[in-house]
């Protein structure tokens, strides 16, 4: 079934406060209609946040991109599950992703994390992996497949391969967005909306350029807009 534009885009609400992340929402009204929580708003109280935001009709994802022993990932997804979220990040490990897939419950949905989109070949070397970013993503999407996650998160540069991997069944989330014009801060590997969605992707998550625009909410706009012209 297709997904309705405005729902594809997801907004990561990387403030450092509730009353941040209250204005923000506000400011954006009904142009946004899912929200990420990860680290800064999270560690600030944004998992109770969580509910208010859910209460009002949007959807949440949460990224925290759990990695640890099997039954603390598994007890961690349960909790996650309870506050109604629906997507929440694993990194793509596959012991991680097994008992994350094993423990879900309700409507969240798992997403499993290939590479950073932070990071590219050089990277990998210096933290020890003997092979490439487009290779590593390859092998975890294949293994992300076989074990049942719902979704992948990879950069736009690897979504059309993800996708050959993956087949239609498995949701694409891709970061690293930025739209023609915008700063790339610190992505490496990054597309515009209208790349991204050619390449496979399902959903948009864009931080900096809307909450950092002038006109937040006429971001959104000018992002879903050209998230429907794409399809």
């Amino acid at each position: 079934m297709p997904i309705n534009p405005r729902d594809r885009l997801i907004v990561a609400l990387d403030v450092s406060s509730i009353e941040a992340a209250q204005a923000m929402v506000a400011r954006l009204g009904d142009a946004v209609s899912f929200y990420k929580i990860g680290y800064q708003l999270a560690f600030a109280g944004g998992l109770p946040f969580a509910h208010t935001l859910i209460d009002a009709g949007k959807q949440v994802f949460v990224d925290l991109k759990l990695h640890d022993i099997g039954n603390t990932v598994a007890q961690g997804v349960k909790s996650v599950a309870r506050l109604g979220a629906t997507f929440l990040t694993v990194h793509a490990y596959p012991q991680t992703m097994r008992a994350a897939v094993e423990a879900r419950e309700g409507r969240l949905r798992i997403l499993a994390v290939t590479v950073l989109t932070s990071m590219d070949d050089a990277d990998l070397k210096e933290a020890g992996y003997a092979t490439t970013v487009a290779a590593l993503v390859g092998r975890r999407a294949a293994q992300a497949r076989d074990i049942g996650v719902d979704g992948l998160v990879c950069s736009p540069e690897e979504a059309a391969t993800v996708r050959g991997i993956v087949g239609d069944k498995v949701s694409l989330v891709i970061p690293g967005i930025r739209p023609a014009g915008a700063d790339i801060g610190d992505q490496k590997r990054f597309a515009t909306p209208t790349a991204a969605i050619a390449a496979g992707a399902d959903y948009l998550v864009v931080g900096r350029p809307v909450i950092a625009a002038p006109d937040p909410r006429a971001a959104a706009e000018a992002i879903v807009a050209e998230i429907s012209r794409a399809n």
